[in-house]
């Protein structure tokens, strides 16, 4: 009993420090005279009884609710730590002493800090917003891609192929009626894999396929690794609630596709980690070759070929909004055994994604592992 009170403990201090991380990685989005004012807050968690955080100025603390940093995303905490801190910024920088608690001086310290003014209460966290909410009128299409790659999990090989070649025509015929309508559009950002300190070659040969074929936008961000207590960097992927759900969903498909085949290919355990990622960015190339061909007929797609060049200027000005300032991540390459990565290929060029877009898998970038 007294080791698992102690376990327990050691792991509220880590995610305390991870608040207090994630806080004074936030306020850096702040011009340098507002940032001054910024004044780091005591961190707490407790049990809410249905609210997601709240800001205490009496105390000067920013309290969380445990059902949040024990059950959802990392990406669903971030959201409510950076609402509190708007309410923060709103007493102790801007004055809002006497205004309502979501008034205008309120709307304007989420502005600044990129925060979800509905991020609190009744509000549903960003998870439950992503995958748990059935699907409005509007995803309607997200349920015959599902029918299709229910269908991609027939044992005839070319049925397979043919239904997931057209889900990615549905997919891309979604994304050209949105880009030609006047139709506002939310976006939204999500952790995807876990954050880490060290990324390696393949997590960025799929973050690239992602944003090349599945209408999202992929950025590298700062983000907090519970196991080494220390920020790392995590994959953020933004677009449409349909386009993040299943770029999402191919991302966790093609690392369990991965995990799978390499656990076959080095079943004597005799490859390093280094031959791990030339067999997984074989497969990756394997998959990207198959996704840029015409279903069955060798032949590039004229239509998704274009689609996925085309720009949505407004997913653009969204992330220009959110990160004003992003930087180039370079990676190296080191020594490779173009052997392994050519089986990769070879390998790759079977995997179909299949069934289970709408209900998802993995990790979904959440602080602690399922």
């Amino acid at each position: 009993m007294k080791s698992r009170m102690a376990s327990r403990q050691e792991l509220e201090t880590r995610i305390l420090h991870g608040l207090a991380c994630e806080w004074e990685r936030a306020v850096w989005i702040l011009d340098p005279g507002l940032r001054k004012k910024m004044r780091p807050p005591f961190f707490s968690l407790r049990d809410l009884n249905g609210r997601w955080g709240t800001w205490s100025k009496e105390r000067r603390e920013i309290s969380l609710s445990r059902n949040l940093v024990l059950n959802y995303s990392w990406a669903s905490v971030r959201e409510v730590l950076s609402h509190e801190m708007a309410h923060q910024m709103a007493e102790e920088v801007l004055g809002a002493h006497h205004e309502t608690p979501h008034g205008p001086i309120f709307q304007e310290a989420c502005y600044l800090l990129r925060a979800n003014p509905k991020a609190s209460e009744n509000y549903k966290p960003l998870d439950d917003r992503v995958f748990r909410e059935p699907p409005g009128e509007e995803d309607r299409i997200l349920m015959r891609v599902k029918k299709l790659l229910a269908l991609a999990e027939s044992s005839n090989r070319h049925e397979a192929e043919a239904a997931m070649a057209k889900a990615h025509d549905l997919i891309s015929k979604y994304n050209l009626d949105l880009l030609q309508s006047e139709k506002e559009r939310d976006y939204i950002s999500l952790l995807v894999g876990k954050p880490a300190l060290r990324h390696f070659v393949e997590d960025y040969a799929l973050a690239n396929l992602l944003q090349d074929f599945y209408f999202v936008r992929g950025l590298w961000v700062p983000a907090y690794v519970l196991e080494k207590a220390r920020l790392g960097r995590g994959l953020e992927i933004s677009g449409t609630i349909p386009n993040v759900r299943i770029a999402q969903y191919v991302h966790d498909s093609v690392r369990r596709f991965i995990a799978a085949k390499w656990k076959e290919y080095n079943s004597a355990g005799a490859m390093n980690r280094y031959r791990l990622s030339d067999f997984a960015q074989g497969i990756i190339e394997g998959f990207r070759s198959k996704l840029a061909l015409k279903e069955g007929n060798g032949e590039k797609s004229r239509e998704s070929s274009g689609l996925i060049k085309k720009e949505d200027p407004l997913l653009q000005e969204y992330l220009d909004y959110r990160y004003p300032r992003t930087a180039t991540i370079k990676t190296g390459r080191g020594k490779q055994d173009a052997g392994v990565r050519r089986d990769g290929r070879r390998i790759g060029k079977d995997l179909v994604i299949s069934k289970g877009i709408m209900e998802g898998a993995g990790n979904r970038g959440r602080l602690l592992s399922s």
